[in-house]
């Protein structure tokens, strides 16, 4: 029979009225994601990775008193005059921690440690070094030295009421250490958001159970387990739904009353068995079913009651793809954190990569570093959404905008590294 028919647009064409762009689709997110506004105090040893909920102010000066860099002799710095050697009396020496009570008088020094405060009638540190024992307990000192050397002044580090933490900082090793420095032993952070997941298919089977003909093991719960357990959130496991419309949607009402977050895998296409979206227009509010991405472009996000809903497609590639790009950003303004963009470089690539334009491609990639320290990549090979090998064997994902018509050799691109400590 000749003629044509009428095609609807799938994930196989460059275009899709229906779909929304990755520009969209992360706005949205963000308009829809709302901060908790419930916080925890914790011990301080506690709060690392955590987000501050309250800016922390100094309530003191660090260093709270001038204080020697070097161990060698404070002096006052008036007492050296230029092209002549000075000798100073030593009047006894001040450690850190045990400060010697002395007036340092005009011809006189204290020999002093690195940390001990500095005397008064001193302003300036020559390293012991730099200096020449004389007899009868005398030190000389030439006069190639400046004000001030070797002296780590009052408040140097941090300024009583200044900003220590702001709101939503995310709290790293060097905070915990500048904490301690002011002696504050606790700290008001924002509380981990709840993220319950499960992965929804008839075909899906445990792994400790035997394959039969035309099951999978369930590799997607696992994958976002791994993800999920790098980052400061409450985990919910509820395991594998069937496909049956009352089974997801009951398992979703239950989901939202206890999670911040839910998130399905697979369901969310156009297939008989996909019930995630008609059961989210049934209990919540969809605001996107598709996004011009590849892969991942069946992805649902909507809110049930109180609770952010993300519906990630059921292929592995696609669920971490979309969960990096979608979920994380979701994550950090749940979790009170302020916004932030993944680092993007540049590289070139050394092999030519299909594509048409219409919508983003998120292919997997190898970096690496040429000798003169330039960015090359090429793909991990066959870029399927079912072949998850290409997330193990990649160090990177390589960004195909919109607008891209395909790679040359030679071409620069942009790309994101899976572990950003390799920059």
């Amino acid at each position: 029979m000749k003629g044509t028919i009428n095609n609807a647009p799938s994930c196989a064409d460059p275009t899709d009225p229906n779909s929304i762009s990755v520009a969209q689709a992360l706005s949205q997110i963000e308009a829809k994601t709302v901060a908790l506004d419930q916080s925890v105090l914790l011990p301080i040893r506690e709060c690392l990775g955590r987000i501050c909920s309250e800016a922390i102010h100094s309530n003191m000066n660090v260093p709270g008193h001038a204080n020697s860099a070097m161990d060698g002799y404070a002096i006052a710095f008036s007492d050296l005059r230029k092209g002549h050697i000075a000798t100073f009396e030593e009047i006894g020496c001040s450690f850190a921690g045990r400060s010697l009570d002395a007036v340092c008088k005009p011809g006189q020094c204290v020999r002093i440690m690195t940390g001990a405060v500095i005397p008064e009638g001193c302003d300036t540190v020559i390293m012991q070094e730099q200096t020449e024992p004389r007899d009868n307990g005398l030190v000389a000192v030439d006069s190639n030295h400046q004000l001030g050397e070797n002296v780590r002044q009052a408040g140097e580090d941090i300024k009583q009421n200044a900003v220590i933490l702001n709101q939503g900082d995310k709290i790293g090793p060097a905070d915990l250490g500048v904490l301690a420095s002011l002696g504050i032993s606790q700290l008001n952070v924002f509380r981990k958001p709840i993220v319950a997941f499960m992965s929804t298919g008839d075909e899906l089977v445990s792994v400790d159970k035997p394959l039969k003909k035309g099951q999978i093991y369930d590799s997607n719960r696992y994958t976002l387990f791994g993800m999920l357990t790098q980052l400061e959130v409450g985990i919910m496991d509820l395991g594998v739904i069937q496909d049956d419309f009352q089974s997801i949607r009951s398992a979703l009402l239950g989901a939202a009353e206890k999670a911040d977050l839910v998130i399905t895998t697979g369901g969310v296409s156009v297939g008989q068995a996909d019930f995630i979206k008609t059961a989210l227009e049934d209990i919540g509010q969809p605001d996107f079913w598709k996004i011009a991405i590849k892969p991942g472009r069946p992805l649902t996000f909507g809110k049930i009651n109180d609770s952010l809903f993300i519906g990630l497609p059921g292929n592995p590639v696609a669920v971490m793809v979309t969960f990096n790009h979608f979920v994380i950003p979701a994550l950090r303004k749940l979790s009170g954190a302020r916004p932030t963009q993944a680092p993007v470089v540049r590289a070139t690539s050394i092999e030519k990569m299909r594509k048409r334009a219409g919508r983003m491609e998120i292919q997997r990639g190898i970096a690496s570093l040429t000798v003169d320290g330039r960015w090359q990549v090429c793909k991990t090979g066959k870029q399927g959404s079912g072949i998850l090998t290409s997330m193990t064997r990649g160090n990177c994902f390589i960004l195909l905008r919109e607008d891209s018509n395909g790679v040359e050799i030679g071409d620069s691109i942009e790309i994101q590294l899976f572990d950003w400590s390799q920059v």
